[in-house]
């Protein structure tokens, strides 16, 4: 028995034509189709503009937060600095007063051995020495109080510069 091809059911069925590539080109676009596109690219295309839109004013108000940023802590550390300068001349101004109360006091007991040389009784020695304890408390007595304000001064200058800074920084009025 010879071998036929066996026809299937498909290849029963009558063929249909396919068409050509030029009548491909000729037939009109489906407008279906294209409708069906455009609208969610347009939804699309708004909704990068809107992404874009906040990435860039995100963007920008970092920019200028950075910028208040660094101009306050500029601000601060010329408040530091301006601090450290006042809180350094009192400080110097404070040692200077007390060498020179230091100065007094062993000028004072320079003149105290002195006069005990030319004292001529034990009474007298102790008059001169009430006296020269006396005089010697008073001393103290002002030049602490000069230091003390030379002190109390010296803090005032110091944190001013640092006071007006956290004022303005927080924009209280103190």
């Amino acid at each position: 028995m010879a071998t036929a091809p066996k026809k299937t059911a498909l290849s029963a069925a009558p063929a249909e034509p396919v068409a050509s590539s030029a009548e491909f080109a000729a037939a009109p676009p489906p407008s279906v189709s294209a409708e069906t596109f455009a609208a969610p690219a347009a939804g699309l295309t708004e909704l990068q503009n809107r992404w874009r839109a906040t990435a860039e004013k995100g963007l920008a108000e970092a920019r200028s937060a950075y910028v208040k940023a660094k101009v306050a802590a500029g601000e601060a550390a010329d408040a530091l600095e301006a601090s450290y300068a006042a809180a350094r001349s009192g400080v110097a101004a404070i040692n200077a007063k007390a060498l020179e109360s230091l100065t007094a006091n062993v000028e004072a007991n320079f003149d105290l051995v002195k006069s005990a040389f030319g004292v001529s009784g034990f009474a007298d020695y102790v008059a001169l020495q009430s006296e020269f304890a006396s005089a010697r408390l008073d001393a103290l007595a002002a030049q602490a109080k000069a230091i003390g304000e030379l002190a109390q001064k010296t803090a005032l200058d110091s944190l001013e510069p640092i006071k007006s800074q956290v004022a303005k920084s927080f924009k209280l009025a103190l």
